[in-house]
This record gives structure tokens, C-alpha cells and sequence, in this order.
């Protein structure tokens, strides 16, 4: 099992001067939740996602070799234009990393990255944005040591994103990762992602997710407070025991495709983790009026054709309706003729599980 100091860089002989990287990374989205984290970005609970496929964020990183410089240098673009309120977040990130990194300070970076979505769509970016970042600065000590295996150089990027956002680490592999230590996973860890390690069933291949944009404003509360109010919530220790029990029964359930089942931890799952916000002092309602309203109109439609259509969201008013691909059609009519009203000027994206980071370098 690898510790955080497998991942400190070696000495290294090799010199690189200049040259440049472009990976895109996915959003994802968690079906068992990580809610409550401990220091250093260690999870209170395991969780396990879907890696989206469309909804991506496309980072190039140039770098050039200093000379004399022992600060951290970088310009930030965002749709290639300067965005100074970023660059507090990647200065904290660097700091972060630099005990396992420590050849970032002889370099001068310009990081280039956009999104796939519009930044005010209300899909959170940082899971894309850091995993997409890791994936650029492992490739430039990929080249410091030629010698690092690929296993290495995902399992590393993967512990890199996670110190930027925790949910990146899951956004590194796809179709299906788990994060944090659990009895029943193979090779999980709280420091990194994995592939879910069984066999998934076909029903779960090509899963689709419609997400229903209810609402594109800032955040109420940042993932960072609401995961900092499970330190002293009445109820998270029940929580954090009730995470590792759906992620046994989840577990069964994709290696033997019983969508009845998904359905009923995916959407447990979802509103025990808007509850435990409900319950925490102070207390947050994330979900808006129509964010219910789909709730109410998906339970309605599945009861009625039986089709295996659910619901799940993150810590915000967005509804994620996920459903497998062979009723995709019957699915689509639902969300545009039933559901796409109580959206944000009608706003929606369709995405599906996909396979993870992409290298775009030449």
C-alpha cells in the first residue's frame, strides 16, 4: 500500500528547459457521497462516482526554466484571458504540493484552461480544474523521470488533485472510482482514487446524466464549510457508518446490475447528504423549490412506466437524473417535456460516464 512519502519526488538528473501540456479532465458525480473531511484533504467516509464524459475542464500548461528564483511563478488564464481571483487557489494548491513536487519552484508556469460548460452554469469546476492540473505537472515529472510507470504517474495525479479538491482525485480514471479506505475495495485508499475494481455490469455501461441546471448562482455555503460543519454534527458519525454500508450494497449492485437497488441507494444517499446540511449548526436548505418539484415529478414517472429513471444532486439545487442508455429515449421526452421547465432559462446538459482524463500534448 503506498504512503504519502512514496509520492515525494526523488533527486533527478535530467534537464528540462521548456515545453508545454494540455490534458482535459471530467467533472464527476458521487452516488455514495463524501461528506466531512479530516486534515490534508482525508475523507471522513469513502465515496464512489461516476466520471462524467462532457463535462470537462481543457488545461494547457506551458513552463519555462528560472533562474535564481525560490517563489512560486505562474500567470493563470481562464478562456484565455487573466483571472487574478483564481490565483489564490492555485498559489495554496502549489504550497500544498511542493513536499512531493519540490522541482515547481524552478519553473515559470502559464496555465491556460476553460471549461466545456459555461462557469456560470452552477456545475462545480474544481474537480475538473485540479484533476486536469495534476495531470499537467505529472506529465512534466514524467519527463524528469522517464523511468515512473503509468500506474504511478494516475495513482500520483490522483493524490495531487485530491490536495486542490478532494472529489479530483475522482476525476483522474473513469468509468467508475472509489475514494477512501473501505474493507471490500481492493487497493482503496484515503489518498487516492481507484477504479472500481470488479466487473460492472452492462446495464451500468454508457449510464446516461441529464443535469438540470435549477439554479446557475453562487454556491449558498462552500463545500469547504459544509464539509468543515461535520466536525461536531450530531449525526455524522451515524453518517460516516451509513457511507460504508451503501458502499458494500453499491458495490453488489453494479457487478450484478439490480437497477431497483441503485436506485434506492443513489437517491438515499442524495438526500441524507442535503440532510446532514439541514441538521448541522448553522444549518443551510441547498435545494430550491423546483429542485423538488423534479424530485416529485421523476418519483411520479417512474412509478408510473416503471422506467428505471433516479435522481441524485450535489451540495446545490442542480438535479442529476441518471438512467442507462437503452432508455434513453424515453428519458429525454420526460426531462424536455416534464422536467426542462423548472430549469434556469430552460438550461440543461446531457452527459454520460466516461473514461477520464484525456492527454491532448503533442
Amino acid at each position: 500500500m503506498l504512503s504519502e512519502k512514496d509520492f515525494i519526488s526523488k533527486p533527478f538528473s535530467t534537464v528540462i528547459e521548456n515545453g508545454s501540456f494540455q490534458w482535459s479532465a471530467p467533472s464527476n458525480i458521487a452516488l455514495v457521497k463524501y461528506w466531512g473531511k479530516k486534515e490534508h484533504q482525508i475523507p471522513a467516509n469513502p465515496s464512489i462516482s461516476f466520471t462524467l464524459n462532457n463535462c470537462k475542464t481543457i488545461t494547457k500548461l506551458a513552463f519555462a526554466k528560472k533562474q535564481n528564483d525560490s517563489n512560486f511563478s505562474f500567470d493563470l488564464l481562464f478562456e484565455g484571458q487573466p483571472k487574478e481571483d483564481f490565483k489564490p487557489k492555485i498559489q495554496k494548491f502549489l504550497e500544498r504540493i511542493e513536499i512531493y513536487c519540490p522541482y515547481l519552484k524552478d519553473y515559470h508556469f502559464t496555465i491556460d484552461t476553460e471549461n466545456s460548460f459555461p462557469h456560470s452554469s452552477g456545475i462545480a469546476s474544481s474537480a475538473s480544474g485540479m484533476a486536469a492540473l495534476a495531470m499537467n505537472i505529472m506529465s512534466l515529472e514524467r519527463k524528469l523521470y522517464p523511468e515512473m510507470t503509468q500506474n504511478f504517474f494516475n495513482l500520483k495525479a490522483s493524490f495531487l488533485a485530491r490536495l486542490g479538491s478532494g472529489s479530483a482525485c475522482r476525476s483522474v480514471k473513469g468509468n467508475i472510482v472509489v475514494w477512501g479506505n473501505h474493507a471490500e475495495i481492493e487497493g482503496s485508499s484515503d489518498l487516492f482514487g481507484v477504479e472500481f475494481p470488479a466487473k460492472i455490469h452492462d446495464n451500468f455501461k454508457n449510464y446516461q446524466d441529464t443535469i438540470l441546471l435549477v439554479d446557475k448562482g453562487e454556491k449558498q455555503v462552500s463545500s469547504t464549510v459544509g464539509h468543515d460543519l461535520m466536525h461536531h454534527h450530531p449525526f455524522a458519525q451515524q453518517r460516516f457508518a451509513q457511507a460504508h454500508e451503501n458502499l458494500s450494497a453499491i458495490k453488489k449492485v453494479l457487478e450484478k446490475g439490480d437497477l431497483t437497488e441503485f436506485i434506492k441507494i443513489v437517491e438515499s444517499e442524495a438526500l441524507t447528504l442535503h440532510s446532514m446540511m439541514m441538521t448541522s449548526i448553522p444549518y443551510f436548505i441547498l435545494m430550491k423549490p423546483n429542485t423538488l418539484e423534479i424530485i416529485n415529478k421523476i418519483w411520479q414517472f417512474r412509478n408510473e412506466t416503471k422506467i428505471p429513471i433516479c435522481f441524485t444532486l450535489d451540495a446545490g439545487a442542480n438535479v442529476h437524473v441518471l438512467y442507462p442508455e437503452n432508455v434513453r429515449v424515453e428519458a429525454m421526452q420526460f426531462i424536455t417535456t416534464e422536467l426542462v421547465g423548472y430549469c434556469q432559462n430552460g438550461n440543461y446538459i446531457c452527459d454520460q460516464v466516461g473514461d477520464g482524463a484525456i492527454n491532448f500534448s503533442i
